[in-house]
Parts: C-alpha cells; structure tokens; sequence
C-alpha cells in the first residue's frame, strides 16, 4: 500500500507542478497579435511613405501616416492592458450601458455640427487631433450585447418571440444606423458578429436561416436601389472592361495589378509600384494588395495563416470557457473569432477580386485609429478570458 500511496502522491505532485508553472497568459497568441501589429505598422510606413509627393496629402509629410499609425498603437495598447486588468465579470455586469452608450453615440454621429462628413458619409465625431468612429466600438458593444444575450436567453433561444425577435430588432436598429451613415460595411461585420454568437448559443437552425435570409435580402435591397453600390458590383464581375477599369473599377484592377507584379516572393520591401499613387488608398483597404506585390504569395500565405491562428486560439479559449461554464466569456472569445474572421475574409477577398470593392480595413494591419484601438482592446478581452480560464484550472476563482 505504501508503493501505491508513493505513486499517487508523485503524480499529483506532478499535476501540481504542471497547473503551477502553466503560463498565467497565452504567450503563443500574444505574441502574434504583437507580431501582426508590428507587420501592419511596418506595412503601413511601405504604403503610405509615397503620399506626400502627390496633391491631396503634399503637407503631411513622407512619416504623417506611420508617427499616427505608431500613436494609435500605443494608445491601444495602454487601453488594452488597462481593459485586460478587468475581470470580465465586470465587463459581463456593464455590457448593456456599454451597447446603449455606443447607440447614441450612432445617433449622434448622424447630427449635423457633431458627425464629420466626409465624401457624402458621416461617420466620425470630432475629437481634436483625432476622428472617433463609433461603428469600431460598436463591434465590440455588439460582441459583449450578443454574449449576454445568450447566458440570458439561454433557455429560450430555440422560440420565436422570446429568442429570435429582441435579437432581430436589435441588430435591425443598429444596422439601420449604420445604413444612414452609410457603412454598409460595418453593418455586414456587426450582423455578422451577432447572428455568429447566437448560432454558437444554440439558437434554433430554422430561425438562424431566417435571419440569414433577411439580412441577406436587405443587404441586396440596399445594393440594388443604391447606383452606386450597384455600379460596384457590375464592375466587380468585369473589372477589365476599359470603362470599368478607368471608371469605378479602377481601384480593383490596380489592386489584382500589385498581385500579379508580386508573383510568389514579390518585388522587394518598400518596392511596390502600385502604392506610388496608382491604387487609391493603399495604406487602408486595400493595405493587402501592397503586402501581395511586395512579399508575392508567399507574404499573403503567411498573413492569412497568422489570422487562422488568431482565430483558432479565439475559438479554443471559447471552448475552454464552456468547459467551465462561463458562458459569457465563451460567447465573447468565439465571437471575436467571428468578428476577425468576417472581417479578414471581406477585406482580403475585396483586394483578390473575389468580393465586390467594400471600405473594410484589416485589423491590426490596415492604417486607422479608432479600428485599430478597438481591436486592440478586443484581443486584451480575449486575453483576460485566457487568464481566468487558466486561474480556473489551477483552482482559483475570479
């Protein structure tokens, strides 16, 4: 009996010793997130260190777009660490402020003398220095929204007035104020992001289908009657016809042109041709098309594997949380996965051709402040589920 007590005391001692020096943080995925945003700045400065020569930015200077890249960046990253010292039972406590504080924010944004307009769209209030764009936080207020509704419509998901409804006519309202804006774009990844977290919550496969179908429909209703977002998707399926690629296409072509010079290594860092003023908004949307003539197929594979891998551990640490019953915090990890996972897809897809051109930036890649300190953050929130999940297995409860 003695041998017997000896042997299970040494393999406890050794689970002991395992739950002890387990990580308290997922170094793995933190690392590549700072990885990835240090690529996007890297890529960022490549793309944007030509603009000054040309008219519309000769009085920023080659480094305007880097040094605010690099600012927001920091921001975020101060955000995120003071987000990540939140236990997300707080988060869970304040999510309904937070998603009405970032409706009237919508609103507001639509009022003439707040919202800045720009191009025909007002999407950005003013804050000094800097634009705030409140469809950025709204992804993650949408995020937190669909992950409480879940743990509280758990039991009545599968019915129609009770689950499927509230869900509907929330996202109906937000997306309507994001259509008036408009940002089409923004209302594709936020219904994207909540008809995500609820089909993971278990919401019947019947009514799942129909708001798939709905929003499907609206979305076409709103191309459709739209000239130039039907213009778009005309020139989408021929951009090589010379009005389409000196017209509305232009920016299309220009960007399957970086691809095709980049072949499979590409043409060297800081080499591109196309980002010298031919494509329009290299440093933003269409950052993927520089990466892809500069470091070819080969530096576009290994971009899309490092958001696999985001999205992978995403999905993982949601899975983990279930596994301990935080419902809340699963919904939110696997519904990031969806949030970066939509998102990614529309924006590389655009730049490839295979999806109609549509204003979506890269996370962490693509220049732009308020998506950038917004995903920042995110990512800190799935970092703080990591670290309650392994608090949990080491038997200490937050």
């Amino acid at each position: 009996m003695s041998l017997i007590t000896s042997i299970n005391q040494r393999v406890l001692g050794k689970r002991a010793r395992a739950r002890t020096t387990m990580p308290s943080i997922d170094m793995p995925l933190l690392t590549v997130v700072c990885i990835l945003a240090a690529f996007g700045l890297l890529m960022v400065y490549s793309a944007s260190i030509a603009l000054a020569d040309g008219p519309q930015y000769r009085n920023y200077g080659n480094y305007y777009f880097v040094i605010r890249h690099t600012v927001f960046l920091a921001l975020g990253a101060l955000l995120a660490c003071a987000t990540a010292l939140v236990p997300m039972r707080v988060w869970e406590k304040i999510t309904l402020p937070i998603f009405i504080f970032t409706v009237v924010l919508l609103v507001l944004v639509l009022i003439p003398g707040i919202g800045r307009e720009v191009n025909g769209a007002r999407r950005w209030i003013p804050l000094g220095i800097v634009n705030f764009q409140p469809s950025e936080l709204m992804k993650v207020a949408m995020l937190m929204f669909s992950a409480a509704y879940v743990v509280r419509k758990k039991d009545n998901l599968i019915e129609f007035w009770r689950g499927f409804v509230p869900i509907i006519l929330v996202v109906g309202l937000v997306g309507g104020l994001l259509i008036l804006e408009p940002d089409l774009g923004a209302f594709v990844v936020t219904a994207c992001i909540a008809m995500g977290v609820i089909f993971i919550g278990g919401i019947a496969l019947r009514w799942m289908v129909g708001m798939v179908t709905l929003f499907g429909g609206l979305g076409a209703a709103m191309i459709w009657f739209a000239p130039w977002r039907r213009e778009r998707l005309f020139v989408y399926l021929d951009p090589w016809k010379p009005e389409n690629a000196y017209g509305s296409a232009y920016q299309l072509s220009h960007s399957l042109i970086a691809f095709g010079r980049g072949e499979w290594t590409g043409v060297g860092l800081g080499s591109s041709v196309e980002k010298l003023h031919y494509l329009p908004e290299a440093h933003t949307d269409f950052i993927v098309a520089v990466i892809g003539e500069e470091l070819g197929f080969v530096g576009v594979s290994l971009l899309v594997l490092t958001f696999a891998f985001v999205i992978w551990r995403a999905f993982e640490i949601g899975r983990q949380a279930i596994a301990m019953e935080r419902v809340y915090n699963a919904m939110f990890a696997q519904g990031l996965g969806v949030w970066f996972g939509v998102q990614a897809f529309i924006n590389i897809g655009v730049c490839l051709g295979l999806l109609p051109t549509k204003g979506l930036t890269l996370p962490l890649v693509s220049y732009g402040g308020s998506a950038t300190i917004m995903s920042l953050i995110a990512l800190a929130l799935l970092l703080r589920i990591d670290h309650e999940n392994r608090n949990l297995m080491r038997g200490i409860r937050q």
